[in-house]
């Protein structure tokens, strides 16, 4: 950590404890370092509210609370290291346990409690607390030994993990540090005890040459005598991590000392003699071209990473030039009385569909997060295209045989006037070496702004209405022009742009105009949008359902042929949940994207998604069933076919389905010809008294649902003057919503009978009877037993690829 990034700390540290505890810090007492005393840090302090004390220069005593704590804390670490044996270079461990043992043991100056019971209000427990430095033996994970290896291997206990419930351990041979739960340790064996006394004494340590050249060293090596060489302490663990069944590995940083001696030349004491001597940062002097097929699979998160790496660095440049190009800022001396936003870089890697890296992307954003409305920003919403018409624009451009153009708009934000006073610090790396002090008035938004997305969608809408666009009443996004006989349609999501129309010169002389006003790049026939692989006559995300198995670990699991399970053994309740928390929650999130191409997997994704505040083993156990079934179909997507543009709608309803609530499911699936543009899973939100009241919500759903698509289907110039026809297997519901009579026992579901019935009686939609073994919707209300549930995932046409041959979007 450096001084440069307390006031960040302090501020998280302020967020954690109002959100743990429910108080918020009143008070503060430090010394007047310069770390503290900033002008960031003091307008934090003002703008919460918080009294920032400094104790008078040097007069410690007047931080009585904090510089004896401190004390303990330091005399705690060099008792650990003297009882281990350790050498000095695992300080920082020592000193993460000694306050892990301090902040849990009782005190005698709050009546005999610790401090973990005193702030959290929690009881720690002592059971699993072990020696530090002693000798420990970690259970090996499977996947790094077979039947003839050992299973335990013998390493040093270095601590506790502050995020996982393991020990810290170290392998001496690898110099890697794991964490594990599965430990047994032999706390009267300290394995550093016998090499103690060949680490040198700190305060012989100097630091080595790094511009002597090699012959010169060697030479002066040979002459000097081996009895005066130190030996060198264990080298740095390397920065690489790996997993097991039970844990991840982590990798915590160990100093290494020098190994030449220094003699004292004057009688001073020195902070070098005391041993109070911070660590040298060395600069790597040796520049090694990285080829982009050797880049680590993980981007850097820091400044201080990437800057190492040559990608990167040009990535940065490019970005930095872009901005300059763009006029975003211009410096300006510091305002005072003003809030002044930080800046960060962000990385990631640019993937191409089949893996390959296309490029290093590198962005400046503002941090926006301390942003008051009224005051730096006003209006923030900003549409963006909703999944169903992404869909129906493919299959309209497959049925008239246009191509769909896929356009991306380079620093899309960039071109959004601003017109609220921002004021950002200078990009990292990149201050201007003439006014260091400056900070940016920014005139353009930028990523990371609240406004950001709002200037520029109202920027390139403008634009895109000046030259004869309009928007589609049923979906802001999709933006249409109509000129003779040249239809063009456009739809937006942020800068990832679709468009298509008959006339490919009209589109031509438009993408001229576009890459005029705007920095946009054509990508040719739509490939790859929103992480969506889009074949020919398929729409998949089998890349991302495989990084979802990579998150739970499930790789090489073995596959099963149905997402849920229509019974649970009751033997699984008493488990313990195979994911934790945070995991489970990544993993739901990531699924409901998956489901935009997968509406097999819909009700699986719906139930398991209620219980992410309170999972327990049995939904970890669905999870991880449903994960085994995307193992096994990995390649299925939703097909797009030629056949007609005619609407149809399925709507279902599960009474009384859930078995806590006793609240229905709704499901309903709509289909443009032959392909399956719309469907949705939800639990409705009040209990209903009958199975005719939940068919007749689950109804009035999927009859708004379809009246919209009608809608976004009209701005495509495909008008339906026929009814749409809406299927129910619910005899009951036909007939209510046929019949003109209101009865008294009908009360309850007189709205939604009255609005069904409205758009029966004005020839908008038509209510027909089916079968419920051929009702589609079905697969989204309940667990279905497999045969069943293969039979209608084939009718709602999830395959790997078209049986029956259609056209091309290219």
């Amino acid at each position: 950590m450096f001084k440069s990034e307390v006031t960040q700390i302090f501020i998280n540290f302020t967020k954690f404890i109002k959100r743990q505890t429910n108080r918020k810090i009143k008070a503060i007492r430090m010394d007047g370092g310069g770390e503290y005393i900033n002008q960031q840090f003091q307008t934090f302090t003002k703008n919460t509210g918080i009294l920032h004390q400094t104790s008078c220069p040097y007069t410690p005593e007047q931080n009585g609370l904090a510089e004896p704590k401190h004390r303990h804390i330091v005399e705690t670490t060099r008792t650990l290291l003297q009882t281990a044996h350790l050498p000095h270079s695992f300080w920082l461990d020592a000193a993460i346990t000694a306050t892990y043992f301090i902040n849990r043991t009782p005190s005698a100056t709050i009546n005999n409690i610790s401090l973990l019971q005193l702030m959290f209000n929690v009881t720690p427990s002592y059971n699993h607390l072990r020696t530090f430095g002693c000798e420990c033996f970690p259970l090996q994970p499977h996947h790094t030994r077979n039947k003839l290896t050992p299973t335990f291997t013998s390493c040093i206990f270095l601590g506790y993990s502050d995020t996982q419930k393991g020990y810290k351990c170290l392998d001496p041979t690898t110099n890697r540090i794991a964490i594990s739960r599965h430990v047994h340790f032999n706390e009267s064996s300290f394995p550093f005890k016998h090499t103690a006394s060949k680490e040198p004494p700190l305060e012989s340590i100097r630091h080595p040459s790094l511009l002597i050249p090699v012959s010169t060293i060697s030479n002066s090596d040979a002459t000097t005598d081996p009895a005066s060489r130190a030996t060198h302490v264990p080298s740095p663990p390397i920065t690489t991590n790996f997993q097991d069944p039970n844990n991840i590995v982590s990798v915590a940083p160990i100093l290494q000392a020098p190994s030449d001696r220094v003699t004292a030349t004057h009688p001073m004491v020195t902070r070098r003699q005391t041993g109070s001597l911070k660590p040298a940062r060395r600069l790597n002097l040796l520049h090694h071209k990285q080829d982009s097929t050797q880049q680590s699979n993980t981007d850097p998160t820091t400044y201080t990473k990437a800057s190492k790496s040559v990608n990167w660095r040009k990535a940065m440049a490019d970005e930095f030039f872009a901005l300059q190009k763009q006029g975003t800022w211009t410096l300006v001396p510091v305002p005072t009385n003003a809030p002044i936003l930080g800046s960060k870089w962000t990385y990631r890697t640019k993937c191409n569909s089949d893996g390959s890296i296309a490029r290093f992307k590198a962005r400046l954003v503002a941090q926006g997060n301390i942003q008051e409305y009224g005051l730096d920003y006003s209006d923030t919403f900003s549409p963006v295209a909703k999944l169903p018409t992404i869909r129906i624009l493919f299959v309209v451009a497959l049925f008239y045989q246009w191509p769909v153009q896929q356009l991306d708009v380079s620093n899309a934000f960039l071109h959004g006037n601003l017109t609220d006073t921002v004021y950002m610090r200078q990009p990292k790396g990149f201050e201007d070496a003439s006014q260091p002090d400056h900070v940016c008035l920014l005139r353009k938004a930028i990523y990371g702004l609240k406004q950001a997305s709002h200037q520029w969608y109202s920027t390139f809408t403008n634009y895109l209405l000046s030259l004869g666009f309009k928007h589609s009443q049923a979906d802001q996004s999709l933006l249409t022009k109509y000129k003779g006989n040249t239809q063009i349609y456009l739809l937006v999501y942020v800068d990832d742009i679709l468009l298509t129309g008959n006339d490919p010169s009209a589109i031509s002389e438009l993408l001229k105009q576009l890459q005029t006003m705007f920095t946009m790049k054509n990508l040719g026939p739509a490939s790859h949008f929103l992480g969506i692989k889009i074949e020919t006559y398929l729409l998949s995300q089998s890349s991302y359902a495989q990084s979802i198995l990579q998150i739970a670990d499930l790789t090489l699991c073995n596959p099963v042929a149905n997402p849920s399970c229509t019974k649970i053994s009751s033997q699984i309740s008493n488990d313990k949940p195979c994911f934790d928390h945070t995991t489970y929650r990544q993993l739901i999130g990531s699924l409901q994207y998956l489901t935009l191409t997968r509406p097999d997997i819909a009700f699986a994704v719906n139930t398991l998604s209620q219980h992410m505040r309170e999972r327990e083993a049995t939904h970890t156990h669905l999870l991880k069933r449903l994960l085994r079934y995307i193992k096994g179909t990995i390649d299925l997507g939703i097909p797009i076919t030629r056949s007609n543009l005619i609407l149809r709608t399925y709507s279902e309803a599960d009474w009384a389905a859930d078995p806590i609530t006793r609240k229905s499911v709704s499901g309903h699936c709509t289909f443009l010809g032959d392909t399956i543009v719309s469907w949705t899973v939800k639990k409705q939100s009040t209990v209903s008294r009958s199975s005719t009241e939940s068919e007749y919500r689950a109804l009035a759903a999927a009859t708004a649902d379809t009246l919209w698509i009608k809608r976004l289907l009209f701005d495509f110039h495909i008008l339906h003057t026929t009814p749409v026809d809406i299927f129910c297997d619910n005899t009951s519901a036909i007939a209510l919503a046929n019949n003109h009579v209101f009865h008294a026992r009908t009360k309850h579901i007189e709205i939604n009978q009255r609005f069904i019935r409205d758009h029966i009686q004005n020839n908008n939609i038509r209510l027909l009877p089916i079968s419920t073994i051929d009702q589609i919707a079905d697969i989204f209300t309940k667990p279905l037993v497999t045969p069943r549930f293969k039979t209608l995932r084939s009718k709602l046409t999830v395959a790997p690829q078209l049986s029956v041959c259609g056209g091309m979007l290219e």
